[in-house]
């Protein structure tokens, strides 16, 4: 890989070991299932980062396994909204700094709010996105807590 993504260089500098996977990306089929099928992963190993916005405007993160879909509502009592949607995909890029399909929870623009599922702590190892398409970091549920100072929820 020839560049260090903001995410990875992130987690250099934390001092966090991390190992890294290159899959081909696929712009017309962007599934997560699809990425575990061609690499031989477990679906529920791989965590997909869901930027939401609330009725009020508030950015969070939710970062979810690949084997089960985000409670939206799970969500919003989390951060104390009444509704949450995901985020437009025109406003990824300038908001995060990342793109849809290599948006990672380490390393945004700003420090949005950020949760990860409780169920990446029945993994020894999980995989996110390391901030370019076409990129897995596998760390272990605590690292990547550490790294974006994430909270543990049940927001499937």
């Amino acid at each position: 890989m020839s560049k260090k993504t903001n995410a990875l260089r992130i987690l250099d500098a934390l001092g966090i070991p991390y190992a890294l996977l290159e899959y081909r990306y696929d712009p017309d089929n962007l599934s997560v299932e699809k990425i575990a099928a061609q690499n031989g992963l477990a679906l529920e190993r791989i965590f997909k980062t869901l930027v939401a916005k609330s009725d009020s405007g508030q950015i969070v993160v939710a970062v979810t396994p690949g084997d089960k879909a985000l409670h939206f509502k799970a969500l919003a009592q989390w951060c104390g909204a009444k509704k949450m949607a995901l985020l437009e995909t025109k406003d990824l890029l300038p908001l995060t700094g990342y793109q849809r399909g290599g948006c990672s929870p380490v390393g945004m623009k700003k420090d949005f709010p950020v949760c990860i599922d409780r169920s990446a702590l029945d993994h020894e190892r999980i995989f996110v996105n390391a901030g370019m398409r076409g990129l897995l970091a596998e760390l272990t549920p605590a690292d990547l807590q550490r790294a974006c100072r994430a909270e543990f929820i049940d927001c499937c």
